[in-house]
C-alpha cells in the first residue's frame, strides 16, 4: 500500500524543497510541481506529487489520524 503524506514547504531550492511534517522536516523532490514556502503538498516517496489547499490538508490529515486510530 502506498500513501502519500502533507506538509508545509519551509524552503525551495533547485528542484526540491525542504517540508515539515509536524516538526520532523525532510528534503523532497519538487521537480513536477512549482511550489513556494508556506504551501501544503501532498508527498510520497520522496516526491511532491501536487499542492493541495489547507482545506485538504486538514481532511487528509483527520483521515489518517482515524486509520492511526
Amino acid at each position: 500500500m502506498c500513501v502519500a503524506a502533507t506538509g508545509t514547504v519551509i524552503e525551495v531550492g533547485d528542484k526540491t524543497a525542504r517540508v515539515s511534517f509536524n516538526g520532523n522536516e525532510v528534503i523532497a523532490r519538487s521537480g513536477l510541481v512549482d511550489v513556494t514556502p508556506g504551501d501544503k503538498v501532498l508527498v510520497h516517496a520522496g516526491c511532491i506529487l501536487q499542492k493541495v489547499s489547507e482545506d485538504e490538508a486538514k481532511e487528509i490529515e483527520s483521515i489518517m489520524e482515524l486509520l492511526e486510530s
